[in-house]
């Protein structure tokens, strides 16, 4: 008896030395093996502590399975560079008169960040230094000490003012990670700026891990002076927000409030407009089903992933849609197949892109119908214009919630009763507006038509130094096909 209990008790070390070996116990935080400089730039230096998670960072340079994602396909192996004006042509007309209504691609992955604004045309980076805000780990570096000679130099001598081992250097470790503890952390002012704005002090884990990449999948805009030129560093429109509460109502507002927001001229209507960029972080964390459940988004674009025998998180960011297997990310809680969660992700994302169409369009209507009434009180027509201020607001409120819904770069995944709630209300106010103008041009005899042309080939077609044109293979057609009632393809005009 004596002699079993013995080796039972020996059988139960051995099994235990194999787990804590073989997977057992905190694998999750490799063996430091030398340490990382202060202000290290550098993702290879980085990596000679980590070359696992460098080896898995460097692959967002490598293109992505293709035809695994409906929509945002970007940098796939079919090397196609999807075009967002060929895919919402309305957004065309609607951004005419600056650099998105010029070239507006699907990006490439984390890696070309810089490389792909030095490539674009030159009107997206029209604003200077400022525009690589989120693009370079030097950027709140340069703004201390250089200040606005960095921001407001033109785009390519700002660039030029950078390490010249990393003049095209985006996203690296320093931006997301401490280099002593490896805790997560951010290293961007507008973040900062943002948090005061919120009232926001105090962060536990998860949110560090949310901001990590929220500070820079979040909007802002750049400052203007009042000849429309740069006037300071990136600034988030969450006047009077809340954390887990940025609305669309709240940052339109606060988008509205002055000249200083507004960064362009928009050529339809003449007004000038401010814009809303990549809103990821409002459109997630407004009470999103993910996000109250505790998820961030390291947990879905990021997931744990074995290599050997550690625990890490796969840093060739992407969508779940596109990792090796697929829905990989979504399997860590959700048991059902591959095919049964792709399925809810792509019926969502249809629903979405039918009411983005809808509303785009709306909208669309709406800005030419102002173009007529423009023209027509040019040529001496009189007309009420009482309602005027109202119809220009309820406008811009359309205008803005369907740019939130279109650059925000999950078509409606990441939150979609929040989706469906934003592009009814801006069909609604498009609606509203419309209506205000055709009153307008009927007070002075002007008799609209019941289809407005929208003459899209004339924003499509000769964009830029490429002179590029529409893509008609690329287009996201409404996967109902009820836009065609509301916009038959003969009053589209492209």
């Amino acid at each position: 008896m004596k002699k079993n209990r013995l080796f039972l008790l020996f059988a139960l070390l051995m099994a235990l030395a194999v787990t804590v070996s073989c997977g057992g116990g905190d694998t999750s935080k490799p063996i430091r093996v030398g340490n990382i400089a202060d202000n290290e730039h550098d993702p290879a230096e980085w990596g000679k502590i980590y070359p696992f998670h460098y080896e898995s960072w460097q692959k967002t340079k490598e293109p992505k399975p293709a035809n695994r994602s409906k929509y945002r396909k970007g940098w796939d192996k079919d090397r196609v560079t999807y075009d967002r004006l060929s895919e919402y042509p309305y957004q065309a007309l609607l951004y005419n008169g600056w650099g998105f209504g010029i070239e507006y691609n699907e990006p490439r992955g984390h890696f070309y960040m810089i490389t792909d604004q030095l490539e674009i045309d030159p009107s997206r980076v029209a604003p200077g230094g400022v525009c690589l805000a989120c693009k370079s780990p030097f950027h709140k570096e340069f703004v201390k000490s250089k200040g606005e000679a960095y921001l407001k130099a033109p785009y390519t001598k700002a660039v030029d003012m950078l390490p010249s081992k990393h003049k095209t250097l985006g996203v690296a470790c320093i931006d997301c990670h401490d280099n002593k503890t490896m805790g997560m952390r951010t290293n961007k002012w507008h973040i900062l700026k943002g948090m005061d704005l919120i009232g926001k002090k105090e962060f536990n884990h998860q949110d560090n891990k949310m901001l990590a990449c929220s500070q820079c999948h979040m909007t802002y805009y750049v400052p203007r002076d009042k000849a429309g030129k740069t006037a300071g560093d990136v600034i988030p429109p969450w006047t009077g927000a809340k954390w887990g509460n940025i609305s669309i109502e709240k940052i339109i507002a606060d988008l509205l409030t002055d000249y200083q927001r507004e960064e362009w001229t928009q050529t339809v209507t003449g007004f000038r407009m401010p814009y809303i960029r990549h809103p990821e972080f409002e459109f997630f964390t407004k009470s999103s089903v993910h996000y109250n459940a505790g998820v961030t988004c390291i947990d879905c674009h990021m997931p744990y992933k074995r290599v050997g025998n550690m625990k890490m998180t796969d840093h060739d960011i992407t969508s779940p849609l596109k990792t090796e297997p697929e829905m990989r990310a979504c399997a860590q809680c959700h048991t059902e197949s591959a095919d049964w969660l792709k399925k809810q992700v792509v019926t969502i994302q249809d629903r979405t892109s039918s009411l983005l169409n809808r509303a785009g369009y709306q909208t669309a209507v709406t800005a030419k119908l102002f173009e007529l009434l423009h023209k027509e009180q040019k040529s001496g027509k009189k007309f009420d214009i009482a309602p005027y201020e109202k119809a220009k607001k309820f406008y811009k409120e359309a205008f803005l919630r369907v740019v939130f819904v279109s650059a925000e770069n999950s078509t409606g995944f990441h939150n979609p009763s929040e989706a469906g709630r934003v592009l009814g209300d801006a069909i609604a106010y498009g609606n509203k507006s419309e209506i205000l103008i055709r009153q307008m041009l009927a007070s002075g005899g002007v008799k609209a038509p019941e289809q407005v042309n929208l003459e899209l080939s004339k924003y499509l077609n000769n964009r830029g130094k490429k002179k590029l044109m529409f893509q008609r293979n690329q287009e996201a057609k409404d996967p109902y096909g009820t836009e065609d009632i509301f916009t038959p393809v003969n009053a589209r005009g492209y």
